[in-house]
């Protein structure tokens, strides 16, 4: 009865953190290149020195991102780009880091550094983009950041910077608490020219909110099974105390 109760106490904690996976999931519906978490559960053995396990207890982990890409939206603003195909671009992490993304909706602050929607710096030639006053800017297919300087013409646009964007190997990426993807090993990606973007476009998030949905209520459902195992459990073993006092 005590296993019993073990096995139940830690699917239940595990169904939780399940449920926990797939509510970020469809948080983050609507967050423009957000790669939605995959979710998994399996039994771990319990073993106390050698031979075979005395119980199992459940384990739930995201092994995983969905690096599928997401929906294209056009919106026209110079400064939303999407990556075509594979492919990340690199931004600085709070802690200095280098980190990877995909969410392309860029801005240029007062002091004209080039972040993401959520201030982070934007990577490119020779560390963070800034980029002096402006009366436009393009960026090209290459992550080329092409501008015309404030109070200049047209035919005076010149080249302020290069994103860096980038493409390691998806099965050395991890994410992080934050979002953002990291190479495993802690090294940085090396800049690879073949990865290309579309200017004025912007990569939506690719999680299907009907499929999370489902997904939450079933761990739900299994989270109440969970329970009556571990009520049944309590039940079995007041029984047996009652029985022995008898005795």
């Amino acid at each position: 009865m005590e296993r019993a109760l073990y096995i139940a106490m830690t699917g239940a904690k595990n169904n939780m953190m399940g449920q926990a996976i797939r509510a970020n999931n469809m948080a983050n519906v609507n967050t423009a290149g957000f790669k939605a978490d995959f979710e998994q559960s399996r039994s771990m053995g319990v073993y106390y020195g050698d031979g075979q396990p005395t119980r199992a207890y459940a384990l739930t982990e995201t092994p995983q991102a969905d690096f599928q890409q997401g929906p294209l939206d056009t919106t026209g603003n110079p400064l939303d780009i999407a990556i075509n195909g594979e492919g990340f671009i690199a931004v600085q992490a709070p802690d200095g880091s280098e980190a990877y993304t995909r969410a392309g909706n860029l801005t240029i602050d007062a002091s004209g550094a080039m972040r993401t929607a959520n201030g982070l710096a934007v990577i490119g030639n020779s560390g963070p983009i800034s980029l002096p006053p402006l009366e436009k800017v393009e960026i090209g297919s290459d992550g080329t950041v092409s501008i015309i300087a404030l109070g200049q013409t047209a035919d005076t646009m010149v080249e302020g910077n290069r994103i860096k964007l980038v493409k390691p190997d998806v099965k050395n990426l991890e994410k992080g608490p934050d979002g953002l993807f990291r190479q495993r090993d802690g090294l940085a990606a090396v800049a690879d020219g073949t990865v290309k973007v579309a200017s004025g476009v912007l990569e939506g998030s690719n999680v299907n909110a009907m499929s999370e949905f489902t997904q939450i209520l079933t761990l739900a459902r299994q989270y109440d099974m969970q329970l009556k195992v571990m009520k049944s459990s309590e039940e079995n073993s007041t029984a047996s105390a009652q029985l022995l006092q008898i005795s």
